[in-house]
């Protein structure tokens, strides 16, 4: 335990003589300042009870022992003598760009695509302790849910509290692109990334998902895009006065544009059609 202990300055230990002195002369003055009684019968002292002041009557002394112990081991200075070396890790700012539009509670991917997704990314962000991660989240509008950080506790926190229906419904593809851009736009870091995923066509929003990947492209931003979803139809839970009812759903995913959106920034596009397959993207 101590082996690698050593002292900057190991003459002050040489101070610690002084305590065994110091016990001595307690001891000797005790023993001088006793009262001396002549008592012809001592049994009345012999069974009276001792007070809390008579035995913690030394208390004081060996605090004052300890405190100036103390104080002559930091005088001289101890230090670990194990060698540390400084490890330089290049990590990489990524986006978490994730549509979490009301098509994103289809049921192709179990329990559903949206909980699928988040699952997915809570490995992902575990498996990246050196990187700054953000998540943005997109349906008819967006917005940034985690700015970049390392704190991956608290980005785990936020991942977890993202459900459908937070914003109004849709898919705004350019919209949601261009907010994680926003975040990424001033990073000094060597390789800038934004993983983008969706489940649909972009159907709301105010920029144009082109343009907006033209934007990543300018501040040398890498876009790898997701398409979730089954090919054919999806089980989709809907509300009805009879109570939750599935009604199979096209899968409808715009896949030109999102190789558009990889290929024009050096990055790629996946096809997700089940839950493993999602996994294994992300890894």
């Amino acid at each position: 335990m101590f082996e690698h202990i050593k002292f900057a300055n190991p003459e002050a230990l040489y101070l610690l003589l002084l305590i065994p002195a110091a016990i001595a002369w307690y001891w000797y003055r005790g023993q001088d300042t006793k009262a001396r009684l002549q008592v012809s019968d001592f049994g009345a002292f012999l069974n009276k009870r001792k007070t809390l002041r008579q035995r913690l009557r030394h208390l004081t002394f060996i605090l004052k022992v300890i405190a100036f112990s103390l104080l002559i081991i930091s005088l001289a200075r101890p230090q670990s003598s194990t060698s540390r070396q400084n490890v330089s890790v290049e990590g990489i700012d990524i986006v978490l760009a994730m549509d979490i539009s009301g098509s994103m509670l289809a049921e192709d991917f179990k329990p559903n695509r949206l909980i699928a997704a988040k699952e997915v990314a809570k490995d992902f962000i575990k498996g990246r302790p050196s990187d700054r991660i953000g998540l943005v989240v997109f349906s008819g509008e967006s917005f940034t849910q985690c700015p970049l950080t390392t704190d991956h506790a608290i980005l785990l926190n936020l991942l977890d509290e993202i459900k459908s229906g937070m914003i109004e419904d849709g898919t705004a593809i350019g919209d949601g692109l261009a907010t994680a851009v926003s975040r990424l736009k001033e990073s000094s870091a060597v390789s800038k990334v934004i993983i983008l995923l969706t489940d649909g066509e972009n159907n709301r929003g105010f920029i144009d998902p082109a343009s907006a990947a033209e934007i990543a492209k300018v501040f040398g931003l890498r876009v790898y895009t997701i398409g979730v979803g089954t090919i054919g139809t999806a089980p989709y839970p809907v509300q009805t006065p009879f109570g939750m009812q599935y009604q199979q759903m096209e899968v409808r995913i715009d896949e030109p544009l999102l190789r558009q959106i990889a290929e024009m920034t050096n990055g790629r596009y996946y096809r997700a059609t089940n839950a493993g397959k999602l996994k294994e993207i992300y890894q």
